[in-house]
């Protein structure tokens, strides 16, 4: 049984899990700075920066006490390394290989897009039931709203979402058969690979320019929605006619995996708020103070549901492309978009098995990192201590 402890710090979620055997989740914590970011739109660095300083110490911490385990029992530490936001990537990996060295544990550094293709196969631990509270501190009360941790175990901007620990596991689930396509599709990432194990995977596509969630986010902010748009403007495309306005789709070359949303983000923008001109150029809006006028209800939803469809319709012909290209015998798909409603019931549409992470697993989270980190332990292929953060993925076509 091998035990390994993961850190994920790539962009705006400060997370920690440990994670049995590659499968196991003994414990899940997240968190998360979306409120932070929900003015801009968007991640800025800067803030995620020192959030994740603020966050890193109590989640460490957490997970391990929702694991019932002590430092002695983890066997390696995991990390996701690349790519990512440099700033916050540096913080994940000092403190992954600060512990390495001090507890003598090896290290492993793993490509945080390739994690999530592996989150298919993780399911929640069996554990009876949370840890029991410690005993309280007077000198920190805990607050309405706290979990029973004293609040210099709890991150300081959010909650954290520790993975429920309630259901029956049995037996490990099956692997997918390979060799199969992966889609990773996320506020960061829309990317295809060419999978013949979790941990043997080559990219065959990625996109051009937005990420489709940053696409989401994007036109959430057009419609005058909150952050993050994914989850809003999926509830609202479900009560809305996707034919009701005809948005492009780019499917670019007639072979190309590629992907290329910002086409379709414009097409949005100038639908909303009309097609500029020299005599009427579209105004300039700070997103941090200026807030756009929603459409109407109806329109807002049609809109909603006529940019999923054209966004679903790009994915699904880009992975029937992938599965011809490579002879593929299933389909995984991890990421933010993964948990997108309209999305998982569109991909019922493939022939081929399709596998898609618990939605404790879709968004960015540590297990993916800790579980993809299992294999190489076995094999032994740890990753020195001068081990680098990388922006880029390393993983080539």
């Amino acid at each position: 049984m091998a035990l390994i402890f993961g850190i994920e710090s790539t962009c705006d979620e400060t997370a920690a899990a440990v994670v049995q055997d590659g499968w196991l989740v003994r414990s899940n914590v997240i968190a998360s700075q979306a409120d932070l970011h929900a003015r801009y739109r968007g991640v800025v660095p800067e803030i995620a920066c020192r959030a994740h300083i603020e966050n890193l110490l109590p989640v460490l911490r957490e997970a391990m006490a929702i694991a019932h385990v002590g430092w002695d029992d983890i066997d390696a530490i995991a990390v996701a390394h690349r790519p990512g936001l440099i700033g916050s990537l540096l913080i994940g990996v000092t403190a992954a290989k600060t512990l390495a060295w001090s507890l003598g544990k090896p290290l492993i550094g793993v490509d945080h897009v390739q994690a999530h293709l592996h989150s298919v196969i993780l399911r929640d631990n069996d554990a009876p039931s949370d840890p029991p509270p410690p005993t309280p501190d007077p000198q920190r009360p805990t607050g309405p709203r706290s979990t029973g941790v004293p609040r210099d175990l709890q991150p300081t901007t959010a909650n954290p979402q520790p993975a429920t620990l309630a259901r029956e596991t049995g037996a490990p689930p099956d692997p997918p058969p390979f060799p199969a396509v992966g889609l990773v599709a996320s506020g960061g990432h829309t990317a295809l690979y060419a999978l013949n194990s979790f941990d043997d995977a080559r990219i065959i596509g990625s996109t051009l320019d937005d990420a489709v969630g940053e696409a989401y986010d994007k036109v959430a902010a057009i419609l005058g929605q909150g952050y993050p748009g994914g989850p809003i403007l999926d509830r609202l495309a479900a009560e809305g006619d996707p034919r009701a306005i005809a948005f492009p789709r780019s499917y670019l070359q007639r072979d190309s995996l590629d992907f290329s949303f910002s086409g379709l983000k414009t097409a949005v923008l100038y639908h909303v708020r009309g097609v500029p001109s020299r005599k009427s150029p579209l105004p300039k809006r700070d997103p941090g103070r200026d807030e756009p006028t929603p459409p109407p209800d109806a329109e807002l939803r049609n809109i909603a549901a006529a940019f999923q469809a054209a966004c679903i319709d790009v994915i699904l012909e880009k992975l029937r492309r992938a599965i011809r290209r490579v002879g593929a015998r299933s389909v995984l798909v991890g990421g933010g978009v993964s948990a997108n409603r309209g999305l998982r019931n569109a991909l019922a549409n493939l022939k081929l098995p399709v596998f898609l992470p618990e939605p404790a697993f879709c968004t960015d989270n540590a297990a993916m990192s800790a579980g993809l980190a299992d294999a190489a332990f076995a094999r032994g292929d740890f990753s020195p201590l001068d081990l680098d953060a990388l922006t880029d993925s390393r993983l080539r076509r």
